[in-house]
């Protein structure tokens, strides 16, 4: 980032908002990776409007940031200004069966606080690892369900600074994606449409959903989740395994032996240790089976 706007962010943001060379490794749940130029953490849609209108009209790189859940830096980092929305942008409301969210909130924090207030329909969502906002953006989901079932419409900033209001089938939702994957669009809130059940019915499907996940997939070892979308007909998990890969290693970096469809940070893996095991997935699954997988993660910076 340039000197001058820096200047003006911080005449925008508190001094504890603003990192320099910070460590992105902190923020992603691989733990691996490089130092983002700079790292901004506004505490309000305002300041995250004036932030990024600097930005733009200086033409400086940047990218938004959530519980980095679903990311890999490279291990040079990144260049760029990373915005997180997360922990200052948190806050949740509820009117009758609409949660309107924050786009800072956890999803495990969204489907406790729905619980709470006897509504049912986000248990699917309780063990996501991401915020309110990435779940929009990629229509997160799991066993079953996924998030353009129970959003009702989404708040967005667009880049003239204007805030516009989108209805569920207006967002274009897909398998992992979703209409602010085409467009320079950033997430806000959401309201989400729920419904009436009974609390303890809600609590036993979360709990037997997190038994499920404790059981399958790898989450005492660092990862991003699923590394790879599934492709059409097939299991990403099965073909890794059919291959061989289960436990297969490069580095630090290893196919879980519990789940071949994740990718873990074994031992102290760099990004280059992650990123190569993923292409030599992705190579033998084609070689062998013709199918070609592609990445669910998100991939920041330069990779070899």
């Amino acid at each position: 980032m340039r000197q001058e706007s820096l200047e003006r962010i911080r005449q925008i943001l508190q001094p504890s908002d603003i990192l320099l060379e910070e460590p992105m490794k902190k923020h992603t749940t691989f733990r691996a990776g490089g130092n983002a130029a700079v790292f901004l953490t506004p505490e309000s849609e305002e300041q995250l409007s004036r932030v990024l209108q600097t930005l733009r009209e200086r033409d400086e790189e940047y990218y938004i940031l959530g519980n980095g859940s679903n990311l890999l830096v490279s291990d040079g980092g990144y260049a760029g200004t990373v915005i997180q929305i997360y922990k200052n942008m948190n806050t949740i409301r509820f009117a009758d069966t609409v949660m309107e969210v924050s786009a800072g909130v956890l999803l495990s924090q969204a489907a406790s606080a729905a619980c709470e207030h006897e509504l049912t329909g986000m248990e699917f969502a309780s063990g996501i690892p991401g915020t309110l906002g990435g779940a929009i953006v990629m229509n997160a989901g799991a066993y079953g369900g996924e998030m353009k079932q129970i959003v009702k419409s989404v708040r967005v900033l667009q880049d003239n600074g204007q805030i516009l209001t989108l209805g569920c089938e207006e967002m274009e939702f897909g398998y992992r994606t979703s209409l602010i994957k085409q467009r320079p669009y950033i997430v806000l809130s959401a309201e989400l449409q729920l419904i009436f059940g009974e609390q303890d019915q809600i609590r036993a499907r979360m709990n037997e959903l997190k038994t499920q996940r404790i059981e399958k997939q790898p989450l005492e070892y660092p990862s991003a989740g699923s590394t790879f979308k599934r492709p059409e007909g097939y299991f990403a998990g099965k073909l890794i395994m059919d291959a061989g890969l289960r436990g297969y290693q490069i580095g630090g970096a290893q196919v879980s032996e519990k789940h071949c469809g994740f990718i873990i940070n074994r031992q102290d893996a760099s990004a280059s240790d992650i990123m190569m095991l993923i292409r030599y997935v992705i190579q033998e699954v084609n070689r062998q089976f013709g199918v070609t997988l592609e990445p669910e993660v998100c991939m920041l910076g330069e990779f070899d």
